[in-house]
This record gives structure tokens, C-alpha cells and sequence, in this order.
């Protein structure tokens, strides 16, 4: 790791002195950092790199950080599928919407074909007035334009766009003459009766890529020639100067924006080349291998990326009703939804690998297994009809036995039934902070302490207790004193430790029958911040 340049490895350091570890924003300035910065010493340990630094501080790496690839921002033809219609022979992306409301899987499969193929089809979402909307919100937020926070895409009798009439349109894209354009358009269907009113995407990074296969240089005009781009009505003017084909710092395409309609008188040097190359793209745009066509019915929402696909329409007779209503939203809303979703999910994984590993390992002498312990615990919460936060508290109450105070594997609680406390309640807390709020983390925390506070003051409660329970209970402090009893009593989350605690004292029957982890995974997940 030596070759590691020390600005970029000083600068990328993950400790709480230079991350606030929460938001993960620095806490230092680069011009912070001394001159004559320099590795002092370093070792790898436990897959990490661990540096002492010239002038003092200390940074610890893990190594698969280290040693990952370089990443992007997902909005680039290296991070997406380019495609053509066959692509989807056997059937375009698609999920039912109350499976995407009710499921995180399912809703981080729509976004991440949003964001991988550049659109998702939505089923079965209520055809009434204003739902799109309610489908933008799900992941991010309305784009207000000109047009209003959502337009009808019906015939009207005074158009102020072809969209609003029943005439065909090729592929383009909306609002190329804003800057931004708006990177994401929903499409819901309230009704679809009409003959014709077909719609159809085109791959338009697909498309760009052809153009660069088989004419280079006509690609290079197009990444490099403004093009004016504008609209004007009664009260709206716009106007935006951008290439047909975006690239970006590495030449990778970015963005297409194309759309014949709106393209403005044209001045430049070398017209001739441009149109040249405008034609040839156009044409391509137009092949039948990469018009992908499909019908929406009543109830069907699409969803598709507005800086990357053309979208169109076949014409359609005015024997039906053709009504679509559609609002435009932003592309890193939708990124930064799935990303959390995806964080949230391997978090979820993090936390079954427990159950499932070091979990299958033995409790305290008790006769089930730490796993079987917890699971008892969240179920025996969940048939109370507990809050789903006190569900989740008496589910995670004993992580902390699998860590010691740095977050590193332990033996499992094994310390404690050797006599010396763990403070399993606190390392468990800090642990889950990570990903939920104090509503769980304080009962975890607290639940040491209120097996310590109930042997106290309830008569009998002490008796209840295991053998094994009731050892671990002198090594963590005895019972509470009266000063002690009456402070945690009065302290704000000592009534939900305490229901932990009892689900807790509860939850060790041998042979009990339990719901595995996946069953409380959608709850964790509704929890997680």
C-alpha cells in the first residue's frame, strides 16, 4: 500500500475526528493538512490498513475499500444497459404496484431497471386523477414546470404542444430548451380506448452508439456543436444551447437530447457538416431494431429517463378516449432512493449473517441458541401487538454479544459468563445507530439495566429468573439500589427496555416454534434511516 499517495489517502480518512459519522462529511479543510505530510508507519491487521502519520494522527483503512474499483455516478453509457427492442422479448421491466409499495425488493428492481435500462413499467396503479404524482413521491419529487406539476396528455383544442394532439410522434426528447432538462418523465394511463395511441422508446445511448461505430466523426460533431433548443408560448419562452450527444470529461455519452421540433435556427461554421451528421443520427433513431413498442392500459404507469430515452407515439383515431397524465421529476432522487435502498438492504444482510453464523451459536447456557433467543424475543413482541420499533428492539436486544467495544467479532457473550461484563446493551446500541434511531437503539441499551432495575422493585421477579440469568446478573451489578431504581425509572426510555426485558426473560424455550429473520426484515427495513 506504499504507493498510495499520502494526500489521497489522508484525505479519504474514515475516523470520527475527520468524518462526522453521521452525514460523512469532512470535518477538515485540504489546505488543513501540513505540508510535508508523510506516512510515519503502518501495518496491515485484521483487513485493515492502520497509518501513523507524520505529524501525529492515526487512520485505519479496511482493505477491500482499499482495493475497490473506481465507481461512478450511474449517468453514464459505462454504468447503464444499452439495448434494442429484441432485448425485451421476453417482456419489458414491469412490477405490480402494490408489491412495489409493500416490498423494498421489488421497489429497488423498478428503479434500478430505471436506472440500468433507462425506464420500469408500474402496473395496476389507481386510475384517478393527480396518482402520478403520488408514484413521483415514492422515490423523489415533482418537477414543476411551465406546464404545471403535471400535464394531461390528451387531445386539446388549442394545443400549445403536438402532444395534446392525436398525431403521431417520433422519438424525442421533452424539454430539451430547459436547462436543466427535466431528467425523469411518468406517464400514467387513466384510459386508452382509442384506435392507435401505441408508445415507443428508443435506446437513444444505444443509438449514439451506433452513430459512433459507424461514423466516427460524425459523432464528434454532434458532442461539440450547440444546438438552440426553444419554445415559446403566451407565457413561456425558453431557450437552451446544448450538443444533440453529451459526453462527459472521458468522453463517455451522457445525455442525448433530440427533438426536431424544437431545434432553432442553427449558425455555424460548418453547417453542412452538422446536418450531415444530424441526418445520419435521426435515421438511426428511426431503425426498427431499436424502436421498442408497447401499449399502455388503464392503470399502467411508466417511468423512463428523459436524458437517455426517446420516447414517441403512433397516431390514433378519435373513436376512443386516449388520456395520459404525466408529471416530470429528477434523476438523482431516484439514484439516491435506490442507493439507500440498496444500503439499507445490505445493512438487512449484515444483520441476518448474524443469525445465521455466530448466531447458531450457544446463549449464555441456556438451552437454545443465541439466534433462537432473539427470534423468540421479536416474536413474542410481535403476538403482544407491541409497537413495530419495540418489535424490532426485542429482535436486535442481544447483538452486542457478537462484538466487543470496537465493533469487532467477540466470543459471542462468552466473557460475560466468565465473569466480567460485556456491556453488551451499549455495544449492540452503538452498533445499530448506524441504521436506526434512538426508538430502538434505547431499549437495546437499556435492557441490561432494567433486568437490574425489575429484580428491584417487582417481588418476585428475581425468582423467575434462569440460572444462567440470574449469574449474569452479579457480574453486571446486582440489583439497583433505590437511588438507582427511581433514576431509571424516571428516565425516558425506561418503560420500553423494560417490555424488551420481559420478552427477553421469556424467549428461552427449548424447541419453540419461531418465524425466521426474513419474516421481520420488511419491519427492520420500515424502520431504517
Amino acid at each position: 500500500m506504499t504507493e498510495l499517495p499520502p494526500y489521497w489517502l489522508r484525505d479519504n480518512c474514515p475516523c470520527a475526528e475527520c468524518r462526522d459519522p453521521r452525514s460523512g462529511q469532512k470535518l477538515f479543510q485540504i489546505t488543513d493538512l501540513p505540508d510535508d505530510l508523510a506516512v510515519a508507519a503502518q501495518a496491515e491487521l485484521n483487513g485493515h490498513l492502520e497509518v501513523l502519520w507524520s505529524d501525529g494522527h492515526r487512520s485505519r483503512y479496511p482493505l477491500e475499500w482499499l482495493g475497490r474499483p473506481a465507481g461512478g455516478d450511474g449517468r453514464t453509457e459505462a454504468e447503464k444497459r444499452l439495448w434494442a427492442a429484441a432485448d425485451f422479448a421476453r417482456g419489458i421491466p414491469e412490477a405490480e404496484w402494490a408489491a412495489y409499495l409493500a416490498d423494498p425488493a421489488e421497489q429497488a428492481a423498478v428503479l434500478g431497471a430505471v436506472r440500468r435500462s433507462g425506464f420500469a413499467v408500474l402496473r395496476g396503479v389507481p386510475a384517478v386523477e393527480r396518482q402520478v404524482l403520488e408514484v413521483a413521491g415514492t422515490f423523489g419529487y415533482v418537477r414543476v414546470t411551465n406546464y404545471g406539476e403535471l400535464f394531461d396528455v390528451r387531445v386539446e383544442p388549442d394545443p400549445n404542444n403536438l402532444a395534446f394532439t392525436s398525431v403521431a410522434i417520433t422519438p424525442h426528447t421533452d424539454n430539451p430548451y430547459r436547462d436543466p432538462v427535466p431528467t425523469l418523465q411518468l406517464l400514467h394511463c387513466l384510459e386508452n380506448s382509442a384506435t392507435g395511441g401505441d408508445s415507443g422508446l428508443v435506446d437513444g445511448f444505444k443509438a449514439a452508439a451506433v452513430l459512433r461505430e459507424e461514423a466516427p466523426e460524425d459523432f464528434a460533431v454532434l458532442t461539440r456543436t450547440p444546438v438552440p433548443f426553444a419554445f415559446r408560448d403566451r407565457s413561456a419562452e425558453l431557450r437552451a444551447d446544448r450538443p444533440l450527444i453529451g459526453v462527459d470529461a472521458l468522453g463517455r455519452i451522457r445525455e442525448v437530447r433530440f427533438n426536431n421540433r424544437s431545434i432553432g435556427t442553427l449558425r455555424v461554421d460548418d453547417p453542412e457538416a452538422f446536418y450531415a451528421a444530424y441526418r445520419r443520427f435521426a435515421a438511426i433513431t428511426l431503425r426498427p431494431e431499436l424502436q421498442l413498442t408497447f401499449r399502455l392500459g388503464r392503470g399502467d404507469c411508466l417511468i423512463f429517463d428523459n436524458t437517455r430515452l426517446l420516447h414517441a407515439r403512433t397516431a390514433f383515431e378519435q373513436d376512443g378516449s386516449r388520456h395520459l397524465q404525466g408529471c416530470y421529476a429528477d434523476l438523482d432522487s431516484l439514484l439516491s432512493t435506490l442507493a439507500v435502498l440498496h444500503r439499507r438492504s445490505a445493512a438487512l444482510d449484515a444483520i441476518a449473517e448474524l443469525f445465521e453464523g455466530a448466531g447458531a451459536g450457544e446463549y449464555l447456557g441456556e438451552a437454545v441458541t443465541m439466534a433462537e433467543h432473539m427470534l423468540q424475543a421479536g416474536a413474542l413482541a410481535e403476538a403482544a401487538g407491541a409497537a413495530p420499533h419495540l418489535v424490532a428492539a426485542a429482535l436486535l436486544h442481544d447483538v452486542g454479544h457478537f462484538f466487543d467495544e470496537h465493533g469487532r467479532g467477540s466470543l459471542h457473550g462468552r466473557d460475560l459468563m466468565d465473569g466480567q461484563d460485556n456491556r453488551h446493551g451499549d455495544t449492540g446500541a452503538r452498533w445499530l445507530a448506524r441504521w436506526f434511531g434512538p426508538d430502538v437503539t434505547e431499549p437495546v441499551r437499556l435492557h441490561v439495566a432494567a433486568k437490574r432495575y425489575l429484580c428491584a422493585v417487582e417481588p418476585g421477579y428475581r425468582e423467575r429468573l434462569s440460572e444462567a440469568s440470574e449469574f449474569t446478573l452479579q457480574v453486571q451489578g446486582g440489583p439497583m439500589g433505590a437511588e438507582q431504581a427511581a433514576a431509571f425509572a424516571a428516565s425516558p426510555g425506561a418503560e420500553d427496555a423494560v417490555a424488551v426485558r420481559r420478552w427477553d426473560e421469556q424467549a428461552k424455550e427449548a424447541d419453540a416454534s419461531t418465524p425466521d429473520f426474513e419474516h421481520f426484515r420488511p419491519l427492520l427495513a420500515s424502520l431504517m434511516r
